[in-house]
């Protein structure tokens, strides 16, 4: 087996976090942990069943759990701890609801007190906020604004951070910065806000040269939301148009022919290199679904086959395994990420692109490749808050 993945899943030892205790008698208290999730994006509905799993697995023995959940609108408002009602279900989609209480993070260095304010009465102190576990997809959430919000709090947070949060949401960035690092990716054009509208024709006879079929993708969204597969040049417009329902700016990628492999990355300690799982493989195996589009994803399960470990020679599983590592590396990220591959017939890598804050429910990909290299979902969470709770903000 190869030498980047995963020769041992022992939990590495890491110190505790330095907690108040609370009185001079009693042991230190335990973390305590704010569940975020909602937010202002598309993937508001994915970020609630995100937060479900979390809920059920976290070690309550380990972690105080405060959920904290933004409206579409951007409130952040106390949640209830109970993960049905935010799991996705038959005719149940979650959604979090605005209320006349709202939440407020400390935003001042040692101040550590989470508020809530309540019309007509003084501010509610909730608790000491230790560790923020942002469970939000997409704009406003996955893409450096929550985490620089958190860094002025001097509040201490899983995942990536500022830099890394912003290059790996938008795709045309991330493809600059993993070209610049010397990492396989595939042709693409970016048509920026205005440029499609003033010369629609110039900008089709561009996209021709990449060959079709052609993937027309939202700059900066993720969960498949407003991607189309183009065979046909006379469908670009419409494309472009749906597109540009999710982000005005909107990168166009040729398709490449290969399987599509998943591997998730997880680490970012100073002078430790970040382990990679087993690879994964999606297949999708409804013909409805023309590629893994939203409702494949999260709607339609039975459409889509997940396997992992994936098919491959071992050779393969460790070069998917190393450019995962180094495209986690190429960005700075920490903590996680899935970073998404094609493997071509003639076994070359190619990377399709990196997600910093990838699906994370129990069924969700990132989790499911960890527990088949050997570390399960509840150790999975209790890693990341400790690899959170002892990095520090601000530069590091």
């Amino acid at each position: 087996m190869p030498s980047t993945p995963v020769k041992s899943h022992a939990m590495p030892t890491v110190p505790e976090p330095q907690l108040p205790p609370t009185s001079k008698t009693t042991a230190p208290r335990r973390a305590r942990v704010v569940l975020l999730f909602g937010g202002r994006s598309g993937e508001h509905v994915i970020s609630c069943a995100t937060a479900a799993g979390v809920m059920r697995a976290i070690d309550r023995d380990r972690f105080d759990v405060i959920p904290v959940g933004i409206t579409r609108s951007g409130q952040w408002v106390v949640a209830a701890d109970d993960p049905d009602l935010w799991a996705i279900s038959e005719g149940h989609l979650p959604e979090v609801v605005a209320t006349d209480r709202e939440v407020l993070l400390p935003m001042a260095t040692g101040e550590r007190a989470l508020r809530e304010l309540v019309p007509g009465e003084l501010p509610a102190i909730l608790g000491d906020v230790d560790v923020v576990f942002p469970l939000l997809h997409g704009p406003f959430g996955e893409d450096g604004t929550l985490q620089g919000m958190l860094e002025l709090a001097d509040v201490r947070y899983v995942g990536a951070g500022v830099l890394a949060s912003a290059v790996g949401m938008d795709k045309h960035f991330m493809k600059l910065v993993l070209a610049g690092q010397g990492l396989p990716i595939g042709p693409f054009a970016v048509i920026r806000p205005g440029e499609w509208d003033a010369n629609p024709k110039a900008w089709t006879e561009s996209i021709a040269n990449l060959g079709l079929p052609v993937f027309v993708k939202p700059a900066r969204a993720g969960s498949s939301l407003g991607i189309s597969k183009v065979n046909d040049l006379a469908d670009l417009p419409a494309a472009i148009a749906e597109a540009r329902k999710h982000d005005p700016k909107v990168i166009v990628e040729a398709g490449i022919v290969g399987r599509e492999i998943e591997c998730a990355v997880l680490g970012g300690r100073t002078g430790q290199r970040p382990r990679a799982s087993l690879p994964g493989e999606i297949e999708v195996t409804d013909l409805n679904h023309d590629f893994y589009t939203f409702e494949a994803k999260y709607l339609d399960e039975a459409s889509v086959v997940l396997t992992c470990p994936a098919d491959l020679p071992s050779e393969i599983i460790a070069e998917v395994q190393d450019v995962a590592v180094r495209t986690f590396e190429a960005v700075a990220a920490e903590g996680l990420s899935r970073v998404d591959v094609f493997v071509t017939p003639t076994g070359k890598v190619i990377v399709n692109e990196i997600n910093t804050m990838p699906g994370f429910t129990p069924f969700s990909m990132y989790p499911r490749m960890w527990e088949k290299s050997g570390l399960g979902y509840s150790d999975l969470i209790t890693e990341l808050l400790e690899l959170a709770l002892e990095r520090p903000t601000g530069l590091r």
